[in-house]
C-alpha cells in the first residue's frame, strides 16, 4: 500500500544547498561504472541515422538538450532545470553505486534528433537475476528509423553485459523517474513526473516491446468532505493512532526510521528495489531544504513508527518561463515564487504503511489518517490540489481509497518489456 517516490524529488533545494560547493566544476565523469563506450560500439539501422555514444561533456549537454526540439511545439511540456539534469547525469547521483549506464544521440546530418540510454542496476540483478537490464531517457521526432536504430544500439550494449530481459524506460531506476506518458498528454508533467509524445509507445511496440506494468496518477482537491468509510475509521482508531509532525532537531534519525518504512511497505510490489542509505540521504538534503516540516506525516502506534506521506510543492508550476535556465536570474526568480506561496498545486510522491498493517482495517485507518493530517497542513499554505502519483493500477486498496475521496484518475503510464535472445544480429 502505498504511494512510489522519485528519488530526486525535490532535489532543485538540494541544488541550491550545493551551488556553491561545485560552482565551476565539471558534472561529467568519467569513473568507473558511469559513461562508457567506444565509439564503435554505435550501430545503426539506416544510412541516414548515425547513433552515437554520449561520452564527453559536451555530448552530456546534446543529450540534455533533446527535449526542447521534440517538445518546441508541444504546450504542455515544461522544461526541466538544465542544472538538475547535469547532477542527475553526474557523479553525484548516488545510484552510481549500484548501477552504470551509457547514452546515445541519434542524429541525421550531424543533427541531433533523439536519445536513448541503457543501464545496469546491480542492486536490480541481486533481487531479480543476473540477465535484467533497462534502458531510458528515450526521446526522438516522429521517425521510425531513429527509434530502430537507438534501440538497436541500447538493446546491443545491454546483451553484451549479460541482459537478456529488458525493462523501461527507466531514468535510472524504480525510485526515479519511470514509465513512458500513454493518457494524459494534454495535461502539464508535476514535479519529477515524465512527458512524452503520443507516438513514442507504438515505435516501441514495433520494437518488440509489450506493455508490462501500468502506472497511474490521481488529482485529487485538498479540501474533500471525509466519505463515510474514512470518517467511521477514523473515528475507530483515533485513540489507538498517533499521526505527528517530522522532527526536525532529529532529523538523521527521522530520514532513517522514513526510509525502514518505506522500504518495509514497498517490499512485496512490483519490481520492489529498496532505497539505500545513500539515496534516502540525498533525498533527506532536499526534502529538508524544500519541505516545510508539517508536509511530512508520520503514524505511530505504541510508539513505533508505522506508516508515513510526504507532499512536495509542485515547482513546474512556476519554472516554465525559466525555460530550464536557473542563470543568471532564474534561481532568484524561482526562490522569490517560492517564497511568496506562488505555488498552488503539490505532489505526494511518498506514502507507505508497514507491511503487518496492509489489507487490514487499522492499514487503511493509517492510511486515511495521514492523508487527512497532511491535507488540512497543505490547503493551509495555499495548496489547493495534488497529483497522487504513482500508483501501481493493480494496486486496489490504494485506489479504492483515492476513489473514495473524489480523485481523478487523469494520466497513465507504462513499463515495457522486452525479452532478447542469446544472439543479437
Amino acid at each position: 500500500m502505498g504511494w512510489h517516490p522519485s528519488q530526486y524529488t525535490g532535489r532543485l533545494a538540494g541544488e541550491y544547498a550545493i551551488l556553491s560547493r561545485f560552482a565551476g566544476q565539471g558534472l561529467y565523469s568519467k569513473q568507473p561504472g558511469m559513461i562508457s563506450g567506444m565509439r564503435n560500439q554505435a550501430s545503426t539501422m539506416s544510412r541516414d541515422v548515425d547513433v552515437r555514444p554520449v561520452t564527453n561533456s559536451r555530448e552530456i549537454k546534446e543529450f540534455i538538450d533533446i527535449p526542447w526540439q521534440i517538445y518546441s511545439d508541444d504546450p504542455a511540456w515544461v522544461a526541466p532545470l538544465k542544472w538538475e539534469r547535469r547532477l542527475h547525469l553526474s557523479s553525484f547521483n548516488p545510484y552510481f553505486k549500484h548501477g552504470r549506464w551509457q547514452g546515445w544521440l541519434a542524429c541525421r546530418d550531424g543533427r541531433p534528433v533523439g536519445r536513448i540510454s541503457a543501464q545496469i542496476d546491480d542492486l536490480h540483478r541481486q533481487i531479480y537475476g543476473q540477465n535484467t537490464g533497462h534502458f531510458g531517457f528515450i526521446e526522438g521526432l516522429e521517425d521510425k528509423e531513429v527509434f530502430a536504430a537507438l534501440f538497436y544500439t541500447a538493446e546491443k550494449w545491454l546483451h553484451e553485459r549479460g541482459a537478456r530481459q529488458i525493462t523501461g524506460p527507466l531514468g535510472f531506476s524504480l525510485n526515479q523517474e519511470c514509465g513512458l506518458l500513454v493518457d494524459g498528454f494534454e495535461h502539464p508533467p508535476v514535479l519529477m513526473m515524465t512527458h512524452a509524445r503520443p507516438w513514442y509507445g507504438q515505435f516501441l511496440e514495433e520494437q518488440g516491446y509489450l506493455p508490462t506494468k501500468d502506472l497511474l496518477a490521481y488529482w485529487v482537491n485538498v479540501d474533500f468532505d471525509a466519505p463515510q468509510v474514512m470518517t467511521a475509521l477514523l473515528k475507530r482508531y483515533r485513540r489507538k493512532i498517533k499521526v505527528r509532525t517530522l522532527n526536525r532537531a532529529q532529523f538523521a534519525d527521522e530520514i532513517a526510521t522514513l526510509r525502514d518504512l518505506f522500504n518495509d511497505a514497498w517490499s512485496e510490489n512490483w519490481g520492489f528495489v529498496p532505497f539505500t542509505e545513500a539515496e534516502f540521504a540525498e533525498l533527506g538534503t532536499s526534502l529538508r531544504l524544500l519541505v516545510p516540516d508539517e508536509y511530512i506525516q508520520i503514524a505511530e502506534i505504541d510508539n513505533e513508527a508505522v506508516a508515513f506521506i510526504a507532499a512536495l510543492p509542485n515547482i513546474n508550476a512556476i519554472i516554465d518561463d525559466l525555460n530550464g535556465s536557473l542563470f543568471p536570474a532564474g534561481l532568484l526568480k524561482l526562490i522569490w515564487r517560492i517564497r511568496q506561496s506562488r505555488v498552488t498545486t503539490g505532489r505526494i510522491p511518498l506514502m507507505g504503511v508497514r507491511k503487518k498493517f496492509q489489507n487490514k482495517p487499522v492499514g487503511m485507518a493509517l492510511a486515511f489518517l495521514v492523508i487527512d493530517a497532511v491535507r488540512h497542513n497543505l490547503f493551509a499554505r495555499g495548496i489547493k490540489e495534488v497529483e497522487m502519483s504513482w500508483i501501481l493500477e493493480d494496486n486496489k486498496g490504494m485506489r479504492n481509497i483515492l476513489d473514495s475521496i473524489g480523485s481523478t484518475m487523469y494520466k497513465r503510464y507504462r513499463l515495457y518489456r522486452k525479452t532478447l535472445g542469446d544472439r543479437m544480429l
